[in-house]
């Protein structure tokens, strides 16, 4: 069993190696951390060391590194395949900090939301108060947005009143594509262009030659070609060529991401040859984060 000295000396070393490269850390960079005499860290660094939950490196360059027990015997999960999950302050990213678990302490109480966010690295700079947000975490895509309710020095942990949790599925676009779409000709008329997207209540489509994709004609072209009195020109003249074309293996995550980068609603999802697979539309992938239609409505 771990006094709270040695908790606070192995969180410390832990702390400074995160943000160390894999360099060993001194004992007199744990004391200037701690506050505390050198000689009493040199001490128990003996009685860690015989716990084998640090080790030494001799030389002029040595110091202590943490072992996998040392994570361990705090409480904290680390593999050769750990996925660094940061954490933003006021909207910039937090330098040498990372967080290695979340537990959502009081989820059942309809008032209030609170997580326990345990932090590798330093937490001195995050204050009661602080507005912070998490995420994504690898797999689950978890975001976590709220405020600073508590923290724990001993055992690095920030309480976190949440304001906002998403998670993005795990799902592909090919999942969740429309497969039935509608297309364009380039001999289509502007003309017809409109009435099939106006029929079909739809804002865009792409153009289709030879069974390929070349282009995508939208509301913006059709407004475009009605005020420059281009009706009498086709959608293949009058069409947008600069396509995002994707894979229906890219995640949904990615896909928000190519969206909000291009500033566009909808990607069209194609082989290799550009022949059209299926279209995703803003409206599906926000359908697919909310997933309300999964959950059963309840009533008091």
């Amino acid at each position: 069993m771990l006094t709270s000295v040695q908790k606070e000396i192995l969180q410390t070393l832990i702390n400074l190696y995160q943000s160390s490269n894999g360099k060993s850390i001194k004992g007199e960079d744990i004391a200037e951390v701690m506050n505390r005499n050198p000689g009493t860290i040199r001490n128990q660094m003996q009685s860690l060391r015989s716990l084998s939950l640090v080790k030494g490196v001799p030389g002029p360059r040595g110091g202590y590194k943490p072992t996998i027990e040392a994570y361990h015997s705090l409480n904290i999960s680390v593999s050769d395949d750990d996925s660094n999950v940061p954490i933003y302050k006021n909207g910039k990213r937090m330098k040498d900090i990372s967080v290695a678990k979340i537990e959502f302490t009081s989820v059942p109480q309809p008032s209030e939301c609170e997580a326990a966010i345990k932090v590798l690295g330093s937490i001195k700079d995050l204050n009661l108060g602080d507005t912070i947000s998490i995420g994504p975490t690898p797999v689950n895509n978890l975001g976590v947005m709220g405020v600073i309710v508590g923290r724990d020095d001993m055992d690095n942990i920030l309480l976190v009143d949440t304001t906002t949790i998403r998670s993005i599925p795990k799902q592909t676009v090919g999942d969740i594509a429309s497969r039935d779409v509608i297309s364009f000709t380039m001999e289509c008329s502007v003309k017809d262009a409109a009435k099939k997207l106006v029929d079909k209540e739809i804002d865009g489509a792409p153009v289709i030659k030879d069974g390929k994709i070349v282009g995508v004609f939208t509301l913006t072209d059709l407004v475009k070609a009605i005020a420059n009195d281009d009706e009498d020109k086709t959608v293949g003249e009058l069409m947008s060529t600069n396509v995002v074309i994707v894979n229906e293996d890219l995640k949904i995550a990615n896909a928000i991401e190519v969206m909000l980068k291009k500033s566009i609603s909808r990607l069209i999802i194609a082989d290799n040859n550009h022949v059209l697979l299926g279209i995703v539309t803003r409206t599906d992938l926000i359908d697919s984060i909310t997933n309300l239609d999964q959950f059963p409505i309840i009533t008091n």
